[in-house]
Order: structure tokens, then sequence, then C-alpha cells
């Protein structure tokens, strides 16, 4: 029998009574099916566990790479993946009935699921074996992420369709991740985390329970998983996850009437909070990234059951796979170095812990309250919109005022230049010519399969989505017929209608106007001279949805005296000069993170000129490489921001001084 390495006072350990580490998985996908699998088997020999899939924008708001809100975007922020051949080279040489694969997607979550169950089934895959999970959490995109595509009621519907399905086909596989991830990346409390993803899982089980026999319906409550975010407040933050077990076990067994424990078990993944990784002093995010870790690790009771981490540089841009290896050696090192999986769980019966618990509960309990008294998740999505708004804005203003303290960012600046940047900047660029082969290789699927098939296989969907059946039987057949995202989509689209989610950010100007004055002053002067009241447009053009900085901006400039317009995610370059002519807009803020600013801009910037329009100054932020924001400069941008401008009161003067008349008659 193995022996491992005991502390000094006590017998050694033998394997046998360790507990089993957590899956390990790295969030990984990029450019091109190909490369995304060469990544994914250099990391599962490295000691990867898990796969955790991450899609490009276009897959996942159900966009072809050639459809014309694809531009810019194919490969950016994950693997483009529009057709069956696209998922077979995906998963090239895994077999993926011994693999447990996380699929980050949402609105085109029965879409993917199709395509996955059809590639396993073409390896000679046991489909009843499959183990995994897709994110299928549409609440959350409304709220936070921005990948919806239909409204909420037909989606939830959807949501209930994939765990219906996979209940009966699939059971190992887990047909949701209630994500409570981007909630906090949105601003959310821990108690707000709590209350909307508990709601969210109580909007979904109560969707699901008409569906199955009720003696069948505590094992499917057991299928529900949840993806949550651990951020620096590692205390607070580990008694979030033992809240959240004591919530769930509460709610399984109070609300559904689950009996058996294993099946009121809060199972979830996690990666640790992005959002507080910091642009400046970027080596401090591997500290950051272990202490966060520690929140759902230290506690057993609470402990995650798959753990993905950020790498160090993510708030440059992409990171390259050394990088990924460094994230992945951390979790390594802490599941088979340390002793931690020796023991039981380290806090129970600790007071300051118990306490902590118990007034997240509370808070928690007091808002779950607040949500049913509205009618639910669904009907309350409007208002946790807004909440998440005005608790990022408490975030945001914790941040300038210093009362929060971010090392490298608001103290201790002085730093030595890092050697870990190197010649390539530090992060990976993925080739322009991507979104190019990309679409030849869609065209060439296209004109090689069957198209009577693939009509025949579409219609089906489309009276299946029509008539209320489940659309997981049709989705498959649809997959191995050789339709593509776009066409899936598109009948969703068609049946179910498009929809626009709420911004959060109201007309009105809130009570956080504490400091502003001088701003307000300037913003009155420089709309006395304008004649009118200064028209700030804030527009987020391509498919990123993370809407938080573009938020942001808009509440601190409503609450300076101007008059905003900010129409949420989503919108071309054609749109946004459109408004921008109509709405007769005296300075444009457009926010783009997901890598795709160069194509973007340069499609604004051209047609602001076909219209005249050249003279209204672009004021431009995202996660931008100093390279790239010589390039915008060049195209005519006023100014560039990056994360290391955090000080939104400097933007607010800046946009005045850009709409000056005088200012401007000076340049």
């Amino acid at each position: 029998m193995k022996l491992l390495f005991a502390d000094s006072g006590g017998p050694p350990v033998t394997a046998q009574e360790r507990d089993k580490p957590w899956l390990i998985r790295t969030y990984a996908g990029h450019s091109t099916a190909k490369a995304s699998n060469a990544l994914y088997r250099g990391n599962l020999a490295k000691g990867q566990t898990g796969l955790s899939v991450a899609f490009d924008l276009p897959t996942q708001t159900g966009y072809d790479s050639d459809h014309v809100l694809a531009r810019g975007e194919v490969g950016k922020v994950g693997v483009p993946v529009c057709h069956l051949g696209d998922m077979r080279t995906l998963f090239d040489q895994i077999p993926l009935e011994q693999m447990n694969t996380s699929m980050t997607i949402n609105a085109t979550a029965p879409w993917l699921l199709s395509l996955y169950i059809a590639v396993a089934e073409e390896q000679g895959a046991d489909i009843s074996k499959l183990q995994g999970t897709v994110q299928n959490d549409l609440i959350k995109e409304y709220l936070s992420r921005g990948t919806y595509i239909c409204p909420p009621k037909p989606s939830l519907r959807m949501i209930a369709d994939v765990a219906e399905y996979c209940y009966t086909n699939v059971p190992k596989w887990n047909p949701m991740n209630v994500c409570s991830y981007h909630l906090q990346e949105a601003g959310a409390t821990p108690e707000q985390e709590l209350a909307y993803a508990l709601g969210t899982a109580i909007a979904v089980l109560d969707e699901l329970r008409p569906r199955v026999p009720a003696e069948d319906f505590p094992r499917l409550v057991g299928r529900i998983s949840f993806f949550v975010n651990a951020g620096i407040r590692f205390v607070t933050e580990m008694c979030k996850m033992r809240a959240f077990v004591d919530l769930w076990d509460e709610i399984c067994a109070e609300r559904y009437g689950v009996e058996d424990a294993k099946y009121r078990r809060f199972r979830y993944g996690v990666q640790v909070n992005s959002l507080g990784l910091t642009e400046q002093q970027p080596e401090n995010n591997v500290y950051r990234i272990l202490i966060e870790m520690l929140a759902v690790t230290l506690s057993k009771k609470a402990r995650a059951r798959a753990v993905q981490l950020p790498a160090w540089n993510e708030a440059l841009g992409l990171p390259r796979p050394w990088d990924q290896q460094w994230s992945m050696r951390m979790q390594q090192i802490m599941a088979f170095e340390t002793d931690l999986l020796e023991y039981g769980d380290l806090f129970d019966g600790n007071p300051v812990v118990d306490a902590k618990v118990e007034e997240l509960k509370e808070g928690a309990r007091a808002e779950l309250a607040n949500l049913e008294s509205m009618g639910g998740a669904i009907a309350a999505i409007d208002y946790m919109k807004s909440r998440l708004v005005e608790s990022n804005a408490d975030r945001v203003g914790g941040i300038e005022r210093g009362d929060t303290t971010v090392v490298g960012v608001n103290k201790f600046t002085q730093t030595e230049p890092s050697p870990l940047m190197g010649e390539d900047g530090g992060i990976m660029v993925v080739d322009p010519g991507v979104e190019a082969d990309q679409i030849e290789r869609l065209n060439a699927w296209r004109a090689e399969r069957d198209e009577d098939a693939v009509q025949a296989a579409l219609a089906d969907l489309r009276s299946a989505a029509a008539e209320g059946r489940n659309v997981m039987p049709a989705s498959i057949a649809a997959a191995k017929a050789g339709a593509t995202t776009g066409e899936w989509s598109g009948v969703m689209r068609a049946v179910h209608g498009q929809y626009r989610g709420p911004t959060g950010v109201s007309k009105s100007v809130s009570n956080k106007t504490e400091g502003l004055d001088d701003i307000r002053a300037a913003v009155d002067a420089v709309s006395d001279s304008l004649g009118r009241r200064l028209k700030f447009l804030v527009g987020k053009p391509g498919l990123d949805g993370h809407s938080n900085g573009a938020e942001q901006i808009a509440f601190r400039a409503r609450d300076c005296g101007m008059d905003i317009s900010y129409e949420g995610i989503r919108l071309t370059p054609a749109e946004i000069v459109e408004a921008a002519k109509t709405e007769e807009a005296h300075v444009i803020g457009l926010s783009i993170l997901s890598g795709s600013h160069i194509p973007l801009i340069r499609e604004v910037m051209d047609r602001l000129r076909a219209e005249g329009l050249d003279h209204i100054p672009v004021l431009v932020g995202g996660i931008i490489p100093d390279d790239d924001a010589q390039t915008l400069l060049s195209y005519g941008v006023t100014r560039v921001y990056t994360p290391k401008d955090f000080e939104l009161n400097r933007i607010m003067m800046d946009i005045v001084t850009v709409a000056d008349p005088k200012s401007i008659a000076a340049e």
C-alpha cells in the first residue's frame, strides 16, 4: 500500500483515506476546432482531469461564422462550432465516454449538446454513460453576460427540455449549471449572489416538476448543479459557499419534499473571480487566484466538485498554453502536495464562521422572499438587473475613493517592469486569418451536405418548437443531418422571437452624486455652450455581452448631468452610427471586451466619415493592447481606455473636454 507523507506528529496516512480531488479544468478554446483540440489534448496530457469548453461569441449567440454580426468575433473568446464537422474536429482522439466535459453555453445549449451527443454516437459511446455539464442558464444571461437569444419564457422551456431529455437518456449529465459566477462579476453582493442564483434554480425546478413522475423528481433535482464565483474576500466567500449548501438543502427539502440527502447536495463547479484581475502589476494576479481558490477548497462541507482557474494575464488578453499550465499546476499542488484532502471540515463548530454563514443566509432569504413576492425570478428580471447595476456602482466607487484597496491599482503602485511580459506582450493573439478560413470550411460543409435532409430536419425542429414538444430529439436529428448553428437558432428566433434584455440604467439620477459637483458644473457649462444638454451615446458594437463597464460609464455620466443614450448590447456599427445621427450625439463612447475592437471600431469610424459625422469625438474602452490603442487612434478615435483607467470621474471630465466647442475650435 502506497504511503503519503504525513505530519511529523502523527502516523502516515494511506492514499485510500484521502478525499478524491476535485475535477481539474482550464476554461479553454480559441481560433479553430483543430487548434482547440490540440490545446485540450495537451492539457489532458499535463494532468487536467476534465474539459471546459469556451465557445466564441457567434456560437454562443446563435450565429454562423459568416453572419454580419460575427464579423471580427470568430475564434476570439472561444472556439467556433458551426456544425457537426466542427464538433467532430474539436473532440478528435478524445473518447467522450471517458471524459467529463463542461460546456459554457446557454442560449444554444440544446444545440451544442445535440452536436456533442451526435459526435459521441459516432465514436461508439454509450450515451447513457456521458458525463458533463451544459451551463444552460438564461436568466443570468439577461442579468449579466448577454448571450441570450429568445424571451425568458420559451428560454425557460428549452432549459427544461434539456433537463427532461437528459433525465431519460443521459442520466449522468448535468443539464444545467445555475450560474452565479457572472452575477458577482456584475456587482452582486454575496446575499444577492445567493438569492438570485437560488431564485433561478427555483424557477427551473418549478418548470420541470410537472414534466416527470413525482417519484422521479428528486433524482432530477439531484442533477441540477451550480457554477459559482469566488472573490478575494475569501473568508466571506467560504462562508457564502457554506450558506449555499445549507440553503439549497433547505429549499430541496421544504419546497420540493426531497427526502434523500444525496439529491439535496449542493454540487458546484467554480472559476475564481476574473473581474478582480488587474492590468497593472499583472503578476500579482497569481496570488489573487490562489487565495480565491482557498474559499472553494478549504471547507470540506462546501468544497467544489470542479475548479477552473483563470490565468494571471487574462486582464491583458488571451492566455498562452504556458499561462494555463501555470494555473493548472496551482490546483495540482493544492490537491496532491498539501495535506488538505486528508482531513474533515476545518470550520465545523467555528463560532465566527457560523455567525457569518447565518448572516448571509438571513440576507439571502430576505431577498428570495422579495423575488417570490414579485412572482419569481422570471418576473423579477428588471428588478434584479437594476440592483446589480447599483451594487456594481458601489463597488466601483469604493475603488475610486480608495475605500477598497486594490494592490497595484489604487495603492502600492510603484513597480518594476514585469519580466513575464516578453516580446509577445504576455498574451496570445488570434490570427486574423482564422475568420476567413472558418468561413471557407463552413461554405464547404454546406456545399457537401444533403440539403433536402437538412431542410426536412429543420422543418421538424420548427414544428417541435411551435407545438411545445421537447426540442432535443429534433435538434439531434438536425445535427446529424448537417444543419448549422445559425440555422438552428434561426428556427428558434422565428418561432419564439428575439429578446432585448433590460440595461439596468434608468434615465433618473441616482442618490450617488456625492463628490460630483465640479463635474456637474462643468457639464452645465459645456451644455450652455452647446445650446442644449450634452448628449453622450454609449454603444456596445458586436456580440460582446459583458456590459458592466458600459453600464457604469452610462450610470456615472447620467449622475454627472449628461443626457445619456444607452440601448444595451449587441449593436451593429451601422446601428450605432444611425443612433448618433438621429439623436445628434455630441460624444460617442464604445465598449468592447471581446478583442474585436480593431475591425468593429474601424467600421464605426468609416461609417461616421461616410455620414459626415467624423466631427463627433469617439472614446473607446476595453481590453486593448498598447499597439492596438495606437491603431485605434490612427483611425480617428479620440481617447482609448483600458482596465487601468478605473477613475470614472476622470473619464467624465474627458467627455466634457472633448465635447466643449472651445476645445474643438482650439484643435
